[in-house]
């Protein structure tokens, strides 16, 4: 049983220091919905939620603060426990990544890793494989002091290749259709 002197102002006195119950009760909720994770626009709703069953209740307590507190408190806990398993589009959106060689055909994926290696790597592994060049013939074109530096330098690129697929996880059935 509630008695009268749990209570202290009429609800018109309230309404009239409406002002002043904002500024001395917002932080509180703010500093709460903040806690638990939510933003400051989380805290202005429920504010407004909890100010709005505050008015809709005919007691009006000693502590108006502290019952609007204890309100918005509620209503942020039954949001929360509600709201925690949806995921907003914005936070999907972030966490999905496409990646850009899933749309390519094998041979542009193949071509793209090549592509990472540099221009000059790739013209050399293009002269060997494509163009089907001597090792000698690749060191004069390339400048390089004999065919054993072109062979060197073969292998260099092919393994700045192979470090690119280990860093992309990539597999063999990944260039295989």
């Amino acid at each position: 049983m509630v008695t009268e002197n749990a209570f202290s102002l009429s609800a018109p006195d309230v309404a009239e220091d409406l002002p002043g119950l904002y500024e001395e009760t917002f932080p509180a909720v703010a500093a709460f919905v903040a806690k638990m994770g939510g933003t400051t626009d989380d805290a202005k709703d429920i504010f407004h939620d909890a100010m709005v069953v505050f008015f809709e209740k005919s007691i009006t307590p000693l502590n108006p603060g502290a019952y609007i507190l204890g309100i918005a408190k509620h209503l942020w806990i039954r949001k929360y426990h509600r709201d925690k398993h949806r995921v907003g589009f914005d936070e999907l959106e972030r966490n999905i990544s496409v990646p850009e060689d899933e749309k390519l055909p094998i041979s542009e994926r193949l071509f793209h890793l090549l592509e990472t290696s540099g221009r000059n790597c790739m013209d050399l592994l293009q002269a060997f494989y494509y163009e089907k060049l001597t090792p000698e013939r690749i060191a004069n074109v390339f400048n390089y002091s004999s065919a054993h530096s072109a062979t060197v330098q073969k292998f260099k690129c092919l393994e700045k290749v192979r470090n690119t697929v280990k860093e992309k996880s990539l597999g063999y059935e990944d260039f295989v259709e």
